[in-house]
């Protein structure tokens, strides 16, 4: 995603040290010396701040020491059995049904167990066939749940059901919304969520501030998403969700004592934000160079989940350590787990990676990325792996038409604009690789540390 230069900041200059700026200037006899006085004292600054520890061992082995399973945890389990029980297998009905079904969602949120969803799935769709197909419920917690597994093309064609049968509008402007962005119709969901354009509604300011970011308006997106944290005022469960983002959104800037500040804020209100506990674990590795006390919340974090996110830490993890073995291991484990069938198109853009890279199976990459273009979205993002899938595959020429047609001048993101320049530079094209490859650094607290060191040394 191409985002604003953050020279700006120097607007924001600490007005504790206007002394000294003003001081280092008086000395300067020309504008021009000036001029270098300040661009060396912000150079002078930048690099503090990069050497500055932000995750502390202290915090981090007392996080993980004391850490006991939220009350929420216990409240869903109790909430689950008891809508079970009320189910009447001789007389199906809607609301207990729906309601033990919101409870499995709820707890594989919280236990990361992708068998949760699908048992929701199936009690959701025994509802929907109970009731004719008539009622527009179940097929909108369908909708929600094939997106949470990238099935979008499925998600789409649940929401038509649901309009057909009669949804309210607030729920039109942001399923419509959801449905159309993760298909890449931006236009169209831009336009849903305009009739709900109020700067203090959660849904708005949460939805807009993904759509800015993927416009590269990050300061925008950001300040969308810190409404979100205010609107959700008593709210703790939508406040943490919020703060977690915000998280994700300044670590996307590079702004990692701010990503830190707001996973800790999110993990102070869910102690099972487990999402926030290892974006700390990465702002430790990536720029706290600290990849042992990074490991130990992966694995922590890893005992606590069945989610395999954790194993996609600990693969950048031993990419950071040089350890080809583990890297090897954990790629391995990764696969096995995700390219069961019940996790849909969730980790298409991870296996990509690793099979065209750690797991040297270019051919799998390719399979995965037309996969996902034919039977799910075609989006940049999308079009750029299967650019960079034929690339690794030995198809040059159709690799760069597909470039040439798809993704040429459309936003990317991190990895997407790092592959896009290792494309470049393989056609002979050094400029544009440059060019991708400075927009990818931008990003480099996205990418990979075995990404980011072969950035730093192609930019040399």
């Amino acid at each position: 995603m191409f985002f604003r230069y953050r020279f700006l900041s120097l607007a924001c200059f600490d007005t504790s040290k206007g002394s000294q700026l003003t001081y280092i200037c008086t000395n300067c006899t020309t504008l021009k010396q000036a001029t270098i006085c300040l661009f060396v004292l912000f150079i002078f600054s930048s690099c503090n701040d990069d050497k500055k520890v932000i995750v502390s061992s202290a915090f981090a082995d007392s996080l993980i020491r004391n850490y006991t399973e939220p009350a929420i945890v216990k409240q869903t389990n109790d909430e689950l059995l008891f809508w079970k029980n009320r189910i009447d297998p001789k007389n199906p009905g809607i609301s207990n049904e729906s309601k033990y079904a919101s409870a499995l969602v709820r707890r594989f949120h919280l236990t990361g167990d992708i068998h949760d969803l699908v048992t929701s799935d199936s009690v959701l769709r025994k509802i929907d066939t109970t009731y004719a197909h008539k009622e527009a419920g179940p097929n909108m917690a369908l909708c929600a749940h094939a997106m949470l597994q990238h099935r979008f093309k499925e998600a789409d064609e649940y929401f038509t059901i649901a309009k057909m049968i009669g949804i309210k509008k607030y729920e039109m402007a942001t399923i419509g919304f959801d449905v159309n962005f993760e298909l890449g119709r931006y236009t169209l969901a831009e336009a849903d969520i305009r009739p709900i354009a109020v700067p203090n509604d959660y849904g708005y300011c949460f939805r807009y501030a993904k759509l800015a970011h993927y416009k590269g308006e990050l300061d925008t997106a950001i300040a969308s998403m810190n409404r979100a944290v205010a609107a959700a005022g008593s709210d703790d469960f939508l406040k943490q969700a919020a703060l977690s983002n915000v998280g994700d959104l300044y670590l996307h800037s590079g702004n990692t004592q701010k990503a830190y500040d707001n996973y800790v804020a999110s993990i102070r209100l869910n102690a099972a934000d487990l999402h926030s506990i290892m974006g700390i674990g990465w702002i430790a590795l990536v720029h706290d160079k600290n990849d042992s006390l990074a490991e130990k919340i992966f694995q922590f974090v890893r005992s606590r989940t069945k989610s395999p996110d954790p194993l996609l830490k600990l693969i950048q993890t031993a990419e950071f350590k040089k350890d080809s073995l583990a890297e090897t291991k954990y790629a391995k484990e990764l696969e096995q787990q995700v390219t069961n069938p019940v996790y849909g198109n969730m980790y298409n853009k991870y296996m990509i990676d690793l099979y065209s890279s750690i797991l040297h199976e270019p051919a799998k990459a390719e399979a995965i990325a037309l996969k996902e273009l034919t039977e799910n979205r075609s989006t940049p993002q999308t079009q750029a792996w299967y650019s960079w899938a034929l690339f690794c595959n030995g198809k040059k020429d159709e690799a760069y038409k597909v470039f040439q047609q798809h993704v040429s001048g459309k936003p990317l993101e991190g990895l997407e604009l790092y592959w896009m320049g290792k494309l470049m530079q393989g056609l002979g094209k050094g400029y544009n690789a440059q060019q991708f490859f400075k927009a990818a650094y931008k990003n480099r607290y996205d990418l990979s540390p075995g990404k980011v060191r072969d950035l730093e040394e192609v930019m040399e």
